[in-house]
């Protein structure tokens, strides 16, 4: 069963074509991966998934609802881990989570037992209460993952979860997201991670230019073209991962 399909799947800025003609799907209960790096197209690809901005062509459905039909029903049922820490400086820990389940009509009473439960998922119980100035990256990391869950998603959404993270931090991203892969909550994220992509993911799609060269398991990948991820990938773009496409 897929969770998400798309067909064709095109976006233009202008004269800047950032995604190509693309087509993918989506098994519930994987993880599945864009791998790429800046420019290739990847968050775009995401956007238009969470109904952030509408294809310029193509058909993209998710739980069987064309993204430009219902995008407030597909809305509710995703959660989204931002690349960029939009947390509120001004409220505390718990307080961020709390004022942000509104925007799902939680109200305060059916939200506080969740904001525990979650604070705890993320091992931040203890800083309820402290500033989101306060916090290291890490922490800011792990609450944003918080906060995307209020919702119980059945989708969840993570662009660059690790992004600026120290090795140890990033283990403990990963591990909470084998957690919830585990119990069977469908991810899809971007990364230009290669070992991040090794041990998250059940399928990447390879991006350049807009465009899927390749879908297939990381384990296949290498098994096919050798060396690791980042070999793959330069093996079938003919440049590193790490190089910025202008």
């Amino acid at each position: 069963m897929y969770i998400v399909t798309a067909k064709g799947l095109t976006k233009d800025y202008g004269n800047l074509r950032a995604v190509d003609d693309i087509d993918f799907e989506i098994r519930t209960g994987e993880c599945f991966g864009f791998l790429g790096p800046n420019g290739a197209g990847k968050t775009t690809a995401m956007g238009i998934i969470y109904c952030f901005m509408p294809p310029t062509a193509g058909v993209v459905n998710v739980f069987d609802i064309d993204v430009t039909d219902k995008p407030s029903l597909i809305k509710s049922r995703i959660g989204v881990m931002p690349q960029d820490e939009n947390l509120d400086p001004d409220l505390s820990v718990f307080q961020n989570l709390i004022v942000y389940a509104r925007y799902y009509d939680i109200m305060k009473k059916d939200s506080t037992p969740i904001v525990w439960q979650l604070l705890d998922f993320v091992d931040l119980k203890d800083k309820a209460q402290a500033n989101i100035k306060n916090l290291s990256g890490g922490m800011k990391r792990r609450l944003l993952l918080a906060r995307s869950l209020l919702n119980s998603p059945e989708l969840l959404i993570l662009d660059e979860p690790t992004t600026g993270l120290d090795p140890h931090s990033r283990r403990d991203v990963w591990s909470k997201l084998n957690h919830l892969k585990f119990n069977n909550t469908t991810l899809l994220l971007t990364t230009h991670y290669m070992e991040e992509a090794e041990k998250l993911c059940d399928r990447v799609a390879i991006m350049d230019k807009g465009k899927i060269v390749t879908i297939d398991s990381p384990e296949n990948l290498i098994a096919t073209h050798g060396g690791n991820l980042e070999k793959v990938y330069l093996k079938l773009t003919g440049r590193k991962l790490q190089e910025e496409i202008v």
